[in-house]
Order: structure tokens, then sequence, then C-alpha cells
């Protein structure tokens, strides 16, 4: 299992609450998946941390909680940084550079895609269209959207947020 670079950080008041979840839940046929859903909105993504607690709480092995999680794309096992970086590698976008935008962010935050910074400042996702095509390409850096965007434009546009 790949383990996130962010060191975890979750509270005793979250463990409490997915344990409350926990609880109220184990008893039920498939309750692997809404206690899962409702850990993911306790702490924010699944890291080994939270998925032992779930294997622990319901009785199964944590194997069976990683397989769900890598297998459903609506988990995720990475934290999202203060600021979320996105780059859209739709179809317009894609033929327009963003595979080489994208690249030139890894380099410069030095995460990979699905990565967060190791202070959680920042976490970098590619995504496959955000509907704005017409701006292709376009990368969007805590909810502010960036078109027609270029390689060597990309440093200044992340200068805004250090």
């Amino acid at each position: 299992m790949k383990q996130s670079n962010v060191p975890f950080r979750g509270t005793k008041e979250q463990e409490k609450e997915l344990l409350r979840v926990i609880a109220a839940h184990k008893d039920e046929k498939g309750c692997l998946m809404p206690i899962m859903q409702a850990a993911q909105d306790i702490y924010g993504y699944l890291p080994y941390e939270v998925q032992k607690i779930i294997a622990d709480g319901i009785g199964i092995p944590v194997e069976k909680v990683y397989g769900v999680a890598t297998f459903y794309s609506q988990f995720t096992m990475s934290p999202k940084g203060e600021i979320e970086i996105s780059v859209c590698l739709g179809t317009a976008c894609y033929v327009k550079g963003a595979g080489d935008i994208l690249e030139e962010i890894e380099k410069i935050i030095g995460i990979k895609d699905g990565e967060c910074t190791s202070d959680g400042k920042f976490s970098l996702d590619s995504c496959r269209c955000v509907g704005a095509c017409g701006l292709a390409p376009v990368i969007i850096v805590g909810g502010d959207v960036y078109g027609k965007m270029t390689v060597e434009k990309v440093k200044d546009v992340l200068a805004k947020y250090q």
C-alpha cells in the first residue's frame, strides 16, 4: 500500500465520530461502503490508519477495506492540500499541451499527480474535463480557473499561491 507523504493528523474527536458510525452500522449487511463514505467525510481521505480502524471495527481484514478504497474512484487515500490544483486532461486540453503543463507543475511543487505536498499546502490532481474547452488548456488553482495555459505561464500562476 502506497503511504501518503503527509503524516496522518487525525484527531481523537474524528476517531470517536468514526467509531460511532461503525457502531451504528456494523451489524447491517453491506455496511462497509457507507462506513467508508462516512470516514472519508470525517477525515477527507482514507489513510491506512483510518482503514485499520474500519477493519478492526467491523471485524474484517484491512486488505478488504483497501481493496474497496482502491476499486472505487470516489475514495482517495491521499489528503487534499490547502490549495488544490487540477489540470484538465480532457481531449481539447490534452491536444493543446496539458500533459506538459502537468509535468511542469509536478516539477515546480515536487509532487506527482494524485499527491499532496508534505506540508499539506498543495495537492495535485488531473481530471478529464472541466467544461471550459474553449479556454484549453485549463488548470484550476484554489478554485481559480486559468485558461489558455502554457508551460511558460505555470510558474507565475503558482507564485500567486506560494
